[in-house]
């Protein structure tokens, strides 16, 4: 017991203001100088608190998120503007941030391909995020201006297929194998419309302080990288076991 609560106290001292507010700053040298003690008979302490440290950050952060989400629920759910996979009645949404040149998030595509074909009930909203430098800007606004002629989801799978970058040859030679209409497609590239409609996501991923792709939101969860689909169905599982 008095370990723990030794542990307790060192997370709380070295985290800051946002856990040890509740401590005067006697009582917090108060902290330090029975942690000092502890640490000279015992150092193991010191590897120990720090994982009590990263617990609590990890705490906060996911808490952090999960207010975040509620509080963006319209611009991450119900944007009419967003392109969407599976069944646009689904049950459970997965909002998806992505750069169309990440490799992780290529390979996340295989994973949630196979999520849609076993399991038709569920919506995924795609959230173009391109992070990875200008080319992946000019991916995100080919994407884009392919869904005004009703084509994104053809033309994700293309891009999402390529073994090499998405050069504007590359996307060029997709975009005809589709049947897309390249000169009205090449035009609404350059929109501003579409760059706005861009920064409307990277606007978003940061008050939600995502940082890199791909990124998942499945109700309140939070999940980072190329999950494989095990994890997928759980958290899908997981919103459907909280709404009985």
């Amino acid at each position: 017991m008095q370990r723990r609560l030794l542990l307790t106290a060192f997370a709380a001292t070295l985290a800051g203001p946002a856990l040890a507010q509740g401590f005067t700053e006697a009582q917090r040298a108060e902290i330090l100088g029975i942690l000092r003690d502890a640490l000279r008979r015992d150092p193991t302490l010191l590897r120990e608190g720090l994982g009590a440290l990263q617990a609590a950050e990890d705490m906060e952060r996911s808490s952090a998120l999960a207010t975040g989400i509620r509080a963006h629920e319209a611009a991450l759910l119900r944007n009419p503007a967003d392109p969407v996979r599976g069944n646009p009645r689904g049950d459970v949404t997965i909002v998806e941030f992505f750069d169309a040149r990440c490799p992780f998030c290529k390979r996340l595509a295989g994973e949630m391909a196979e999520l849609l074909k076993k399991d038709r009930n569920i919506r995924v909203v795609m959230k173009d995020l391109p992070v990875l430098g200008p080319a992946s800007v000019v991916a995100a606004r080919a994407l884009l201006a392919a869904q005004r002629q009703g084509k994104y989801n053809e033309f994700y799978d293309r891009l999402m297929a390529l073994r090499g970058e998405p050069t504007e040859a590359a996307m060029r030679a997709e975009a005809e194998r589709i049947g897309m209409d390249i000169a009205r497609w090449q035009r609404d590239m350059l929109d501003p419309a579409i760059q706005q409609r861009i920064d409307t996501n990277m606007e978003l991923a940061r008050a939600l302080r995502i940082e890199g792709t791909p990124a998942l939101i499945i109700g309140d969860a939070f999940i980072p990288g190329a999950v494989p689909l095990a994890d997928l169905e759980r958290a899908v599982a997981e919103v459907r076991r909280a709404r009985r």
